[in-house]
């Protein structure tokens, strides 16, 4: 899924106004009705008291049109236009000329904050004060009232986008801090990123029927990874195929007492699909190996306790190197030797990127299309520094390009930035995958995957997702406190089926 841009947004708006043709007000008023509907849903009890906080823009206009329609369901709802401009869109008066005649909805028009009636306890309060269209940081009155609804200690509900948040930059000013936000037709950049997660909540989104001809002919940079866009990747098998025909991985991993990470991601590359795997091991993770993984052949290594020295990479396919090698000065000689020798796109991950990145010279000898998985900590210590995280993913997609490369910036919706200067956010995964292990899982699987021909492109995004989803499938029956990285393995075979599901 594309992930317009606040101008593409309002041109889009634009465009159903005009093509479909639809009044701008009849749009607005499908826009509260997609709304009232998600937002009866999450609270369906009729006698909750709702109070709204309107601006006297399109969002403003939203707001009323949301108020009349929640009261025509039977809901409480008390409206407080914020008029401290005295600039009323045309949308927004026509709406107030459509609420009930004979005042059954209660409205409050402030002139200041300090106007504002207190919500009560249990009400839920609903933002639409700004939308898309705010242009500058909110300042004066305006801060003052938003501050006096984040003082609130009641449900709050933004629609579109909580006021004062911009979509396509970091947000210095004053924001609504919303409890759950629903977005229409497509999400806002902005949701992807830490500091906003205590602003824009629980999010969710629905489609308000903006003309589908408009959005074909438009190209985004950011896209939103969903099982859609994993279906039209994903390969059935052929029935008389043989374990030729799904490649040889070869896995560079392990060290003395690391040797789990290379057992996870032996593991988790088994369940990708791969025909063959061998896993390169220091002569101590022998029998660890021969063991955890009995399904993997193991090619050991010259020296006991860390990986010297670079074996044969003739007979693979894709090479996956990192989990738990270590820092060793002999360790990092081996792995310039494998940048410079492999003939085949790399996945590097853990200690393999923090080699590079004492290394930075050795940029220049990657493999093209090769597969980088840092997590934050190693994203800076591969590349700088940022100040926001707006900044940083301009700085993950300006490498990824440089470079020639695939970055998977781990996290929460976790970022694939490509060489053609496209990002996706993956909407799989959750916080209980945030334990040790996680990220040698997702080494092993883009290694199986690569091996069995899926490109670099497809292979960054079938992993991703398919890791998430093992990891909500695992979290869903282990809990996410109770989740370790070996249960994402064992929810692979799930999250297969679910995606094989969509082709």
């Amino acid at each position: 899924m594309r992930i317009p841009t606040t101008d593409q947004i309002r041109a889009w708006d634009a465009y159903t106004i005009e093509r479909e043709p639809i009044a701008s007000i009849d749009l607005m008023e499908r826009a509260a009705g997609v709304f009232t509907a998600w937002f009866t849903s999450q609270y369906p009890d009729a006698h909750l008291p709702v109070y709204i906080f309107a601006g006297t823009g399109n969002n403003g206009g939203d707001g009323v049109a949301v108020a009349r329609l929640l009261h025509q369901r039977g809901y409480d709802v008390s409206l407080s236009i914020c008029d401290f401009g005295g600039r009323h869109s045309a949308d927004f008066t026509q709406q107030i000329q459509r609420l009930p005649a004979h005042g059954n909805v209660p409205v409050t028009w402030l002139k200041s904050p300090s106007d504002a009636q207190l919500p009560r306890p249990d009400a839920v309060v609903i933002d639409a004060l700004f939308g898309t269209g705010l242009k500058r940081s909110l300042d004066g009155l305006w801060t003052a009232m938003i501050e006096w609804l984040n003082r609130l200690p009641n449900e709050k509900v933004a629609i579109d986008l909580p006021s004062g948040l911009f979509a396509d930059q970091p947000t210095t000013g004053p924001c609504v801090h919303a409890t759950k936000t629903f977005c229409f037709e497509a999400p806002r950049k902005a949701f992807f990123f830490s500091e906003n997660a205590d602003r824009v909540g629980e999010w969710s989104l629905g489609s308000i029927g903006l003309h589908p001809s408009f959005w074909e002919k438009q190209s985004a940079l950011d896209n939103y990874l969903t099982a859609r866009d994993v279906g039209q990747i994903v390969r059935p098998r052929n029935r008389f195929s043989h374990k030729g025909n799904y490649g040889h991985a070869l896995l560079i991993c392990g060290r003395k007492g690391s040797m789990g990470a290379a057992l996870l991601a032996a593991r988790a590359c088994l369940r990708s699909g791969v025909g063959l795997l061998t896993t390169h091991v220091p002569s101590s993770g022998y029998e660890i190996l021969q063991l955890g993984a009995p399904e993997a052949m193991c090619d050991v290594g010259l020296d006991s306790d860390h990986w010297v020295a670079l074996p044969e990479l003739g007979p693979y396919s894709a090479i996956g190197v990192g989990c738990g090698i270590g820092r060793a000065a002999s360790t990092a000689q081996a792995l310039k030797r494998l940048l410079q020798k492999a003939r085949v796109p790399l996945v590097l991950d853990a200690d393999a990127l923090n080699l590079l990145a004492q290394r930075k010279e050795w940029f220049q000898y990657l493999p093209p299309a090769s597969i980088l998985t840092p997590h934050p900590k190693e994203f800076e210590r591969l590349f700088g520094p940022t100040p926001n995280s707006f900044e940083r993913n301009a700085l993950q997609r300006a490498k990824a390009r440089e470079l020639g490369v695939y970055l998977i910036l781990k996290g929460a919706y976790t970022c694939i930035a490509c060489p053609d200067g496209t990002c996706w956010f993956n909407s799989t995964g959750n916080p209980g995958m945030a334990t040790g292990g996680s990220g040698d899982v997702l080494t092993g699987l883009l290694t199986g995957l690569l091996a069995q021909g899926y490109s670099p492109f497809e292979s960054s995004l079938l992993g991703v997702y398919l890791h998430g989803l093992a990891g909500d499938l695992a979290a869903a029956q282990c809990s996410q406190p109770g989740l370790i990285a070996g249960d994402i393995t064992t929810f692979l075979p799930e999250a297969w089926t679910m995606v094989l599901a969509q082709k």
